[in-house]
């Protein structure tokens, strides 16, 4: 097995994914990227290859890349403007020989119809990959369970509810543990070139019922106010958010547009995240987390 590089790698799902990488692989096969290699010291520690790589600067790529036959891109935060970002990333890489690119993307991102603005980026980048002369894994993550039970449950709880326009649209919640383990899988084992993967957890739930799950949980009232979409977009506007991604404040207290979670909720509620796969136990051996074990697991986190 040749060199893999992992992008992304001083974030939450890249350094999971990278600490996971080298119980599998030697060390010194794994090539981590990042913008602050300081961060990821205690990898180089063990013996990784850690890399300075910043996706905006291309000059920064051709060494960052260089050895690499598979890559994990792990999908940038700035939506709206990151396609260019994957754009160049890829681009460096089939240049340095990199034969193979596993791509974190969404549920339904090849779905024209699905109105999440998310979709957009993602579909785009994966249409680059497809294009680049590499082999292809896209791994289409439904709604991580750790955003339910940490960024939604925690101000609900404190609010004693929350608005949504999600309506009745089930997710099957996936840990964003699995997925790491997912995509090392994909990375380490033979034969997922070219295909497309959604990403599930075990359990179709509506937002309610999964709001109805931490009440329980927490042993506090959680009332969900089923609203609109314009509704929701006025909650947000009152929470400050900025309406579209490019009206996003570089380093500001919120870091993600309204719009996009408008848009988001849409989605659920026209069904595009209505999908339960095995692919998680079929590429890891293990059975997906469920909502449930998830929100337990952050029950400590919680506003008690």
């Amino acid at each position: 097995m040749g060199k893999i590089i992992i992008s992304g790698a001083s974030g939450a799902f890249g350094h999971a994914a990278a600490q996971w990488l080298l119980e599998k692989i030697t060390p010194q096969d794994a090539i981590l990227l990042t913008r602050t290699p300081a961060k990821l010291a205690d990898l180089a520690a063990r013996g990784a290859d850690v890399r300075f790589a910043d996706f905006d600067d291309p000059a920064s790529l051709p060494a960052a890349m260089a050895g690499g036959e598979k890559m994990l891109l792990i999908s940038t935060a700035r939506v709206g403007t990151r396609v260019g970002q994957h754009r160049h990333a890829v681009e460096a890489a089939v240049a340095a020989g990199v034969r193979h690119i596993v791509y974190t993307s969404i549920i339904a991102a090849d779905q024209p119809g699905n109105p999440a603005i998310v979709k957009n980026d993602h579909r785009a980048t994966e249409e680059i990959i497809e294009a680049s002369g590499a082999a292809w894994t896209h791994l289409r993550d439904s709604q991580y369970a750790e955003a339910i039970a940490g960024p939604m449950t925690i101000p609900a709880l404190m609010m004693g509810g929350k608005p949504d326009n999600c309506g009745d649209g089930p997710v099957a919640f996936v840990s964003r543990d699995d997925c790491v383990a997912t995509a090392v899988g994909v990375l380490t084992q033979p034969g997922h070139e070219n295909q497309a993967y959604v990403l599930t957890g075990p359990d179709l739930i509506t937002i309610p019922q999964a709001m109805a799950m931490a009440s329980e949980i927490a042993g506090k009232p959680i009332v969900v106010d089923p609203v609109d979409d314009d509704a929701m977009f006025a909650y947000f506007d009152a929470l400050g958010a900025p309406r579209h991604a490019s009206d996003i404040a570089p380093n500001g207290p919120i870091p993600w547009s309204s719009d996009d979670m408008v848009t988001f909720g849409q989605s659920i509620r026209e069904g595009y995240f209505a999908e339960k796969t095995d692919w998680v136990e079929k590429i890891t051996g293990r059975k997906p987390k469920s909502l449930r074990d998830v929100m337990l697991a952050h029950k400590e986190g919680w506003p008690l």
